[in-house]
């Protein structure tokens, strides 16, 4: 298994291609991109529907691997991985908050954050307390019992990032999160996933709102299947400067 030489590197591409087939036609989903984004980093990866920042999400999220280039998650190379062992490195180092929820109707709160852990065969008395721990970090501990048709969109969002956090990942990959609230809701999901960074866990919002791109510190932004800009939004370097 190939190792990234950079240990403060999450994740790394480097000069990745991705090629699929539509019938007879050649798509390049990704020409060359490379980025790498260190531990404890929040990052959009911005664009337009079919410019790549799907398939850049699924890079990272160790859901597929390139056609040519590597890929480093934690430091291992994906490109020569096979599927079990891509799913071991997916399950021990990315969560996942995704637009539509993704909530079991079935299962209450505790219980949709609690799955995850029942799949790592943690004890059950241990599970109930890891989900308590993060569902009072995102605010939820007096919806325990409901169930996701009993709550808003904001509320479903956050027990999904309770979801995602619960088995501590290193990465959380957040795909199109705003997407289905309202602006006013969709800013405080930003907000919890400033906080929940600043405790050092490296979040990458996938979007395709500028405006959400503005919000973060650095935003990559996908064109047509390359990497168009990779910046840091001035206002932070502003705040930065005026606080040295």
């Amino acid at each position: 298994m190939i190792e990234n030489p950079s240990s403060k590197e999450v994740i790394s591409l480097v000069n990745v291609n991705k090629t699929y087939f539509m019938g007879e036609n050649q798509v390049h989903a990704l020409q060359n991109v490379s980025f790498s984004i260190k531990e404890g980093e929040l990052v959009s990866i911005m664009g337009p529907s079919g410019s790549g920042k799907s398939t850049c999400m699924n890079m990272i999220g160790c859901l597929d691997r390139p056609t040519s280039g590597q890929v480093f998650i934690d430091g291992k190379g994906t490109f020569e991985m096979t599927e079990k062992d891509l799913s071991v490195l997916r399950n021990r180092t990315v969560g996942f908050v995704f637009q539509q929820y993704h909530l079991l109707s079935t299962m209450n709160v505790l219980e949709n954050v609690m799955l995850p852990l029942r799949y790592k065969g943690i004890p059950r008395s241990e599970r109930k307390t890891l989900a308590l721990e993060v569902l009072e970090k995102v605010g939820l501990t007096d919806r325990i019992s409901h169930y996701p048709h009993e709550l808003s969109g904001g509320q479903k969002q956050r027990v999904s990032i309770a979801r995602a956090l619960v088995t501590k990942p290193k990465i959380i990959l957040a795909d199109e999160p705003t997407g289905a609230l309202d602006s006013s809701t969709g800013k405080a999901v930003l907000e919890l996933f400033n906080e929940i960074n600043k405790e050092g866990t490296t979040i990458v919002i996938v979007t395709h709102d500028p405006g959400i791109g503005a919000s973060t510190k650095r935003c990559i932004r996908i064109l047509d299947g390359k990497v168009a800009d990779d910046k840091i939004n001035s206002s932070f370097e502003a705040n930065e400067v005026h606080h040295v």
